[in-house]
Parts: structure tokens; sequence; C-alpha cells
């Protein structure tokens, strides 16, 4: 088992900077999940841990070794694929085998790997078929099987569910995470689908264009995003941002959203006051958005059942869009005139110009202490 470091990587291909500077620690034994919007620079970074590029600049390193100038083959990883990459010539059980017998591996040693690997992933059963006669999810079992067999240092997989349904990528989900409590594998899983990166990761790494915006625990990167890029990519419907004018009135500060006031909770005052007549955005996700008897006056656009909840589309103040994610026995109509009120312990304040967080650095040391009190 290896921890993994990258330092100050950078992959550019032309004039493109794929890889900007990234800089990530991924212990060992965990599940680290690379998550982001297509061309982020995901795939890169995984593709740079593998072998299969070449860094620009930057170190790689597997346990206590840099290994940047290693071939792929000398770095003991073991990668799933997107499209599983099967030999269709080949039975399950020759795919399981052929990466150990290339490395010159006993066949005693291959024999007792596959048969452990088959039986972990219950599929005994498929060994002598061929992929053509095999459904998704089993054709990712053998993937994942191949892999498991070359007992590796660190696995990464790109991807690995994205062809699946979604009702067997919800189980493979679930297979996932027990594999890694089963083998206790180093992991490095890429990513665009924030629920897998929710559900699956023991920690998540946001990127986009190329840069890592924020590392952390999966609930507490959600609860306090670094900045409006990953306040709005993590959440579905994403976070809403409004912006508006802080100003002073007596008693406290507001923001002025041209229309109504929503004034600024006492715990972030001291963090927003310097911005006293400039521009600032309030971000407050849809499921701390609720209907009620007294509040901000709302329209409502849409309404979407969704099941487990309800996703209002309202308007407020001078015409801005917001969402929220109700129960779903709330019962509103499109058109009617409601109240709507904000959970002050859960917003976020945030510059717009940068997208910089103004009170991430205080929620940052409440969760800390949150999260080391769990552990």
């Amino acid at each position: 088992m290896a921890e993994v470091t990258l330092d100050e990587l950078v992959k550019e291909f032309e004039d493109v900077v794929a890889v900007d500077h990234v800089s990530l620690d991924i212990p060992d034994e965990s599940f680290t999940v690379l998550v982001g919007p297509s061309g982020c620079g995901k795939t890169t970074t995984l593709r740079l841990v593998a072998g299969l590029e070449r860094a620009t600049d930057g170190t790689i390193s597997i346990g206590d070794e840099i290994v940047n100038d290693r071939r792929a083959y000398e770095r003991n990883i073991a990668m799933v694929f997107q499209n599983y990459a099967l030999y269709p010539h080949k039975s399950v059980e020759e795919n399981m085998r052929f990466g150990l017998e290339q490395q010159g591996t006993d066949d005693d040693v291959i024999e007792e790997r596959v048969a452990d690997a088959a039986e972990l992933l219950q599929i005994e059963e498929l060994l002598d078929r061929r992929p053509s006669e095999l459904s998704g999810g089993q054709q990712q079992r053998v993937a994942l099987g191949r892999a498991i067999v070359r007992d590796p240092d660190v696995f990464l997989m790109d991807e690995p569910l994205s062809n699946l349904d979604a009702k067997l990528r919800v189980q493979m989900r679930a297979e996932l995470n027990k594999l890694h409590e089963e083998l206790d594998t180093t992991t490095v899983y890429v990513t665009h689908d924030q629920i897998e990166a929710m559900t699956l990761a023991d920690q998540i790494a946001v990127m986009d264009a190329g840069e890592i915006q924020q590392v952390g625990e999966p609930t507490f990167v959600y609860a306090n995003p670094r900045n409006m890029f990953v306040a709005d990519f993590l959440g579905s419907p994403s976070m809403n941002f409004l912006e508006g004018t802080l100003r002073q009135r007596e008693g406290g500060l507001v923001v002025d959203y041209g229309g109504f006031e929503h004034e600024v909770p006492e715990a972030h005052r001291s963090n927003v006051e310097r911005r006293i007549g400039e521009r600032v955005a309030l971000g407050v996700r849809p499921e701390n958005v609720s209907v009620a008897q007294r509040g901000y006056p709302a329209t409502v656009e849409v309404v979407e059942p969704q099941g487990e909840k309800t996703v209002l589309e309202l308007t407020v103040g001078d015409g801005r869009s917001l969402n929220a994610s109700v129960e779903p026995d709330e019962v509103v109509t499109v058109g009617e005139e409601i109240r709507i009120e904000f959970d002050r312990s859960k917003l976020h304040y945030f510059d717009p110009e940068t997208g910089e967080s103004l009170t991430f650095a205080e929620q940052t040391a409440d969760a800390t202490d949150r999260v080391a009190t769990e552990r």
C-alpha cells in the first residue's frame, strides 16, 4: 500500500495547460475522488499518476519514491478504464490472467489470485464466458477483477461507471464501497458525477480549469465551499446566488437586493462588514430555503415534483430567480404568491468579483473541529 503525493504538477499540450500546478496528498488506503466538469484536467491528472502521460513539471510520488521517470508497468498501479478495455477474444479468466502472465507470475499464484478475485466479485460462474456474453455490470466486475489480481499499491479508476444505467450505477457504487473496505488499497477515482464523488470518497478534490479548487472530506466541502465554483458545482439543484449591496442599518448589516433586504446573521458580520457599500453575493442552497408564514415574498414560476422532494423555481425581489427544495407534501401552484425564509445557520457570503468566500475561514475552523471530534 502507498500514499500518493502530487507536488506542483503541470501538464502542457502545446499552448494548452491541462494541469496547472496541482498539489495533492492522497493518504495511504484512502479513496480519493477527483471531481469536476469535462475538460477540467482530472483525467489528465490520473493519466500522469498512471505514467500514461509525462509531466511537464512537478513531481509524482508513490510511497517514498518519485516515479516521474518510471514507466507505467514499473509503478505497481492498476487502472480501470471507462470502456473496461477487455480483450473480446479472451474469456473472463484469460482477461484476468493476462497482466500477470505478462509479468511472468507463477501459474499457481495466478490461479489463486484469479479465484480469490472472482469470489470477492461474485463472478465465479462467468470465468468461461467472453465479454460479449456479459452485461455492462458484469463487464465492469471483470475489469475490476483484472485490476485486483495484480495486487497493486494504487488503484486508478477513470469514470468506470459512466457506461452503466442509473440503477446499476447505484448498485455498483455500493459494490465499490464494499470492495474498498475489503482491500484497503489506495484508490484515486475520476468522475464528473458529484453524487459518485460524495458517496464514494474519503476525500474529494474539486477541479476546474486544470487547478484544484478545494480538497476535503465530502460533506465538509459541501457545507463549506471555498469559492462560488465549488458551491455551484456541488449540489443539485446548485446553490442560489443573490448579489446585492451591503448596507449599514440600525442594529446591524443588511444586503439590499433591490426589492427586499436580508439581514446578515451576527455570526457573519465581522467577515463582511469591511464590504459596506460594496457588492456581495449571498449563497443559499435550495434545501435551506423553506416556505413560511412570514418571510420574503416570492412568486412560484415552476413546480417540479421529484418524489422525495419538490423543487420550486421562484422569483424574488426585482425578478431574480431562486430555487427551493421542499418537502413533497408542500402544496403550491404556479403563479402563487408565497413567502420564504432562509436557514440563517447555513448561509454563505462571497465576493462576486473573485468568487472567493468571505465566510470560509470561520466556517472551516468550526467544521475542522467537528470532523476531528467525529474521527
